[in-house]
């Protein structure tokens, strides 16, 4: 018979590792790789049936939970007119207008005419009326503020006239009738002699 020898094979070859070698034995594994993230279209391209690129222009100012912000936007500019706006403006400027032409649109929905303009005109004749209100309250104070002075005057004087010294009452009216009648003050003398021998 014939005798068989296996020999086995080595999986791995060995490493020989040099003292300068820098490769470690215990390297960690690679992390794994991020989820991959679905991002839904925007609402631009979601209401115009179009495929939202990843660099559309009109996503980062009309998201997915927003679709009337572009809804009247859309209504009263148009699309291309609105892509074309963004098209021409800085990216630093592109949020205003965009908040702008929005605010245009909603405007010019309810008021077909004037648009914002007659928004305009209406918050100027509240500007015009609120100011009138206030002229005549503001006279108004400033006379209610005269009057008080005036009162406050009178009642100084008031009290000037009633501290100084005045002479009594009866010498006031005994004053007061001899300036207006001579002869009754001589009359008054003679009845009181008529009652001086009544008392003796």
């Amino acid at each position: 018979m014939f005798k068989m020898e296996y020999e086995p094979t080595p999986t791995s070859s060995p490493v020989s590792l040099s003292p300068n070698s820098s490769i470690s034995l215990s390297s960690s594994p690679p992390p794994p790789p991020p989820p991959q993230v679905v991002i839904s279209p925007c609402a631009a391209c979601k209401i115009l049936r179009r495929r939202c690129a990843d660099k559309c222009v009109l996503a980062p100012y009309f998201p997915p939970t927003e679709p009337a912000k572009f809804t009247i936007a859309h209504r009263v500019f148009g699309a291309s007119n609105i892509i074309k706006l963004l098209q021409e403006l800085p990216e630093s400027q592109r949020t205003d207008a965009v908040s702008s032409m929005v605010y245009e649109a909603n405007a010019r929905i309810r008021d077909t005419v004037y648009g914002s303009a007659g928004a305009i005109c209406q918050l100027q004749k509240q500007i015009n009326e609120l100011q009138a209100q206030l002229a005549k309250a503001q006279a108004e104070v400033t006379n209610m503020q005269l009057q008080q002075a005036n009162l406050a005057a009178m009642l100084c004087m008031e009290m000037a006239q009633s501290a100084s010294p005045q002479p009594s009452s009866l010498q006031s009216m005994d004053i007061l009738i001899t300036s207006t009648n001579p002869t009754l003050m001589e009359d008054n003398n003679n009845f009181g002699s008529l009652w001086e021998p009544l008392w003796a």
